[in-house]
């Protein structure tokens, strides 16, 4: 069924698209899904020829870089992990993903670039303005930027910390009309439904108030990735304060892409709603402070 109120995601521009590491990972193994990249790469192509400019934001690098030097994931100790270590898998990790996505993407025919951003690509006034015009040719060029925070080098007072909220803090700066998260999960429920068989599933948000905010208290994902939905919400906040329509939607088939484009009702929507006094440096130079 498509949503009569829904049909605006048809006329959406620019679209940035956020995938988790445990979503491009088998569970049993942590290797990379192969099938589930191809249709992802393949979803995101076709939403290109489309006309529309597309962003994609990629976890993975740490867990890419883990297994390849047999370090064990999920860590049972993370202590015994040092954030040198951390950052020489992001290293071993980043350059094995984006060879993959470039083979996978060059099966479309399509040009891909590689953008690691942290905190001071934003904060930085002049990092931000060569990044907003990096991007800006890239889409001009028809390329299909592929986004990761650079924890090679970012430490705790550089980094941003989480891809949900980075491919929020992207989507603002490069003017998107449309975030879509992909998540383990299909949007946002009154409380955590993998405890509480009594949750209730939202379908759209029109307003962030501390009522949808507490839903995200105390919920996080796989034990693989860094982000549960406090910074989903939190990624929304930055999203509709930016003017962009935000959709949480569920990565198990990503071919839930093209049918949240085409205004399909599936996710929790949040709807834009643009704040002229949202500050987007500011916010993110106060990570972590």
């Amino acid at each position: 069924m498509t949503s009569e109120i829904r049909k605006i995601m048809k006329n959406k521009k620019r679209i940035v698209v956020k995938i988790g590491s445990s979503s491009l990972q088998h569970p049993e193994t942590g290797d990379l899904n192969y099938a589930k990249m191809d249709a992802l790469v393949r979803e995101l192509c076709n939403i290109k020829n489309m006309g529309k400019d597309v962003v994609l934001v990629t976890s993975g690098a740490i867990a890419v870089g883990k297994k390849a030097v047999n370090i064990a994931s999920p860590l049972k100790d993370k202590e015994d992990h040092t954030i040198a270590v951390k950052q020489a898998c992001a290293a071993i990790g980043q350059a094995r993903l984006m060879m993959t996505y470039q083979k996978i993407f060059a099966e479309y025919n399509q040009v891909t670039a590689q953008i690691l951003m942290t905190k001071n690509t934003v904060a930085d006034s002049l990092n931000r303005y060569n990044a907003t015009n990096t991007f800006s040719e890239l889409f001009n060029m028809g390329v299909i930027p592929i986004v990761n925070e650079n924890d090679t080098v970012a430490t705790y007072e550089i980094e941003i910390g989480d891809n949900d909220t980075l491919s929020a803090i992207v989507a603002s700066m490069v003017g998107a009309d449309l975030l879509i998260l992909l998540s383990d999960i299909d949007g946002l429920y009154t409380d955590d439904p993998r405890h509480n068989p009594n949750a209730q599933f939202i379908d759209t948000v029109e307003t962030l108030d501390d009522a949808i905010l507490h839903m995200g208290k105390g919920s996080t994902g796989s034990n693989v990735g860094t982000g549960g939905m406090e910074t989903k919400l939190s990624a929304a906040g930055i999203a509709t304060r930016s003017g962009i329509d935000m959709i949480i939607a569920n990565s198990k088939d990503v071919k839930i892409l093209h049918r949240l484009v085409d205004g399909k009702n599936l996710g929790t929507w949040f709807k834009a709603n643009k704040d002229d006094s949202f500050d987007l440096p500011l916010y993110v130079a106060k990570i972590h402070h």
